[in-house]
């Protein structure tokens, strides 16, 4: 086993196995990977090093949001130049998903990491020397070129060197990496803005060590992947889909401009939305009908993968848009520090890294229905109590709720990945990783338009009636722009002496006011979303959960050591009973007939599926 080679023969041609010893994989089907004997034995080794490199990706965005303030008052960024910078990654990230899951199918998973990683890391150094929005914008475009190998193709490494039995608690303590990353990114950006002379002298600016903290990071994580992580690879790649890339990327960027960028009573904002759109229909219509797609539509008629896919993204959206103004509060409505504003935010990931590694444990007892639906509630319940925070809202009663939102989405993350996870091939994982991710990331990023859309028309129609007349022009558009604009302006008004701060408090407490409006029904929208996302889960969710095949390529026959694996073979999806796998779930736990997948020839045994 460890050391040795594996036997001519012991495997079908063309299968994937967890590697053995420096044996690279060879790919295969879930069937193939039932037992534990003959895995990858530094598995567990490998799953910390890849554990850093996604942390370091998701670090990236959680300190991003502790530097906005930072950020806008050195740049003189208007907030919507902020939310772009945001969004410029994260469109850039989804595109990109199934194109570099293909390239590590192909060209092998672990070199692809590490591309991916120095790229981010070059793209990170690029941004923090940045002296414009502009260019800023630009930078984290190319983060998220880097950045979208990291997360599929990690999730597909794990996918295929963890045997099922093993795979739940894998999966668990990779979800549980964006947690950590959630509590150590405020934290260290935080320490870095409040300590900006620490590398005021390299970079030029206060902000700059909020990205340029990620060089070292990926140095190490490189290192422990060359070092540490087998090659693993799928001897019957899908082709590339530049067709489908085009389509995504420009129609997403349309839609989120009508969104992020238009007024609600302008006519251009309903063209621009409008455009995009039917772009992205054509897209869908397109994958409908190619041989090699790059979201493959027939996953979604399965719905131990669509369900859990549709309802992680839904609370994405929700905690994404969320997150993103309640730094502006804690900065600026409440006068925090960035470290101290950093530091608040650590209840929620210890909610979730109390959560997501036991989550398998609560599957296992309860069922993934009734677990992802706890969790999803818990959240709610959080997120309906940010409707009525106020300026002056007991600090303790904040972290008890951040800690109650973080200990929810714990609970929803991790059982909701390993149940898209057996819903695909291993041979097929960096693909299948890839439209997990890609439907999670542009829900975050509509969810981030929307919402800061809807923040930015409150806030404007609540501030503006009660602007100072003889505010100039200028400042009047600076200071109904965002609340971050209007303490600029104030700020500024002292600074030359042409006001008081006595003077300039109404003007704060305006924007206070008016923001906090515009947080509530940013709040709202939010609990809106996650109760979609409750509903569908109670409503839709399968009782029990089917290893299901590749629909499309199932189909198209390229797959073809999953199709000789799988018990049950039909002619667009291939289910694998998970009994057959040795793996085990829902304990106890009632069958629904009725819950079995849809779109597939016919009713299915009753499974277990332990996750």
């Amino acid at each position: 086993m460890s050391g040795q080679s594996p036997a001519p023969n012991s495997s079908a041609p063309g299968t994937e196995r967890a590697p053995q010893s420096d044996a690279a994989p060879i790919t295969g089907s879930v069937a193939s990977q039932s037992v534990t004997e003959g895995v990858y034995p530094r598995r567990w080794a490998a799953l910390s090093v890849l554990v850093v490199s996604l942390l370091v990706v998701v670090l990236d965005n959680t300190v991003l949001n502790v530097a906005l303030k930072t950020i806008q008052q050195d740049l003189g960024a208007t907030q919507s130049q902020l939310i772009w910078a945001i969004n410029a990654y994260t469109l850039v990230f989804a595109s990109l998903l199934f194109t570099w899951g293909v390239l590590g199918d192909k060209f092998g998973r672990k070199r692809i990491v590490m591309i991916g990683l120095a790229m981010f890391g070059i793209a990170s150094a690029l941004c923090a020397f940045a002296t414009s929005p502009g260019e800023l914008i630009a930078f984290r475009a190319l983060m998220g070129i880097g950045g979208a190998s990291v997360m599929p193709v990690s999730l597909s490494i794990i996918t295929v060197i963890f045997p099922p039995q093993e795979r739940g608690k894998a999966i668990g303590l990779w979800a549980a990496a964006v947690g950590g990353a959630v509590a150590l990114g405020p934290v260290v950006g935080g320490l870095l803005l409040e300590h900006p002379n620490w590398f005021r002298w390299l970079t030029g600016n206060d902000w700059g060590s909020v990205f340029f903290i990620n060089v070292p990071i990926i140095i190490a994580g490189l290192i422990g992947i060359y070092l540490i992580v087998p090659e693993t690879k799928n001897p019957h790649p899908s082709r590339l889909d530049p067709i489908g890339l085009v389509l995504s990327f420009t129609g997403l960027v349309a839609l989120v401009y009508g969104i992020q960028e238009g007024a609600w009573g302008s006519g251009l904002t309903y063209v621009w939305i409008g455009i995009g759109v039917l772009i992205l229909a054509g897209f869908v219509f397109f994958e409908r009908r190619t041989d090699h797609p790059s979201l493959d539509l027939s996953l979604f008629k399965i719905r131990s993968f669509s369900v859990p896919l549709i309802s992680v993204s839904l609370s994405f959206a929700a905690l994404q848009g969320t997150l993103l103004f309640l730094a502006f509060y804690m900065q600026l409505v409440r006068g925090y520090s960035p470290l101290q504003a950093g530091l608040l935010t650590v209840p929620f990931a210890i909610g979730q890294l109390l959560a997501a590694p036991r989550s398998a444990k609560m599957v296992k007892r309860f069922g993934a229905r009734k677990v992802m639906s706890f969790g999803v509630s818990m959240a709610s319940l959080a997120m309906f109590a940010l409707i009525f925070i106020t300026p002056e809202t007991a600090i303790g009663f904040i972290v008890l709720n951040f800690f109650i939102f973080g200990f929810g989405l714990g609970n929803v993350i991790a059982p909701s990945t390993t149940r898209m996870t057996l819903a695909t091939p291993p041979a097929r994982s960096g693909a299948g990783a890839a439209v997990q991710n890609t439907v999670r990331q542009v829900a975050a990023a509509l969810g981030v338009a929307i919402i800061s859309s809807i923040v930015a028309t409150v806030y404007f129609r609540k501030i503006d009636p009660v602007l100072p007349s003889t505010l100039p022009e200028s400042l009047r558009g600076v200071a109904s722009d965002s609340i971050g604009g209007a303490y600029e302006v104030a700020g500024k008004l002292v600074a030359q002496g042409k006001a008081t701060a006595a003077q300039v408090a109404p003007l704060i407490d305006a924007a206070n006011a008016s923001f906090m409006t515009a947080f509530h029904v940013a709040a709202i929208c939010s609990l809106v979303l996650l109760l979609s996302a409750l509903t569908l889960i109670v409503l839709r969710l399968p009782a029990q959960a089917q290893a299901v095949a590749w629909g499309a390529h199932a189909q198209h026959g390229d797959d073809k050591a999953f199709q000789e694996a799988a018990t049950h073979d039909v002619a667009t999806e291939s289910l694998v009973p998970l009994d057959a796998v040795g793996v085990e779930e829902g304990v106890g736990e009632e069958h629904d007939d009725s819950d079995d997948q849809a779109g597939v020839g016919g009713n299915r045994p009753g499974v277990a599926e332990r996750i």
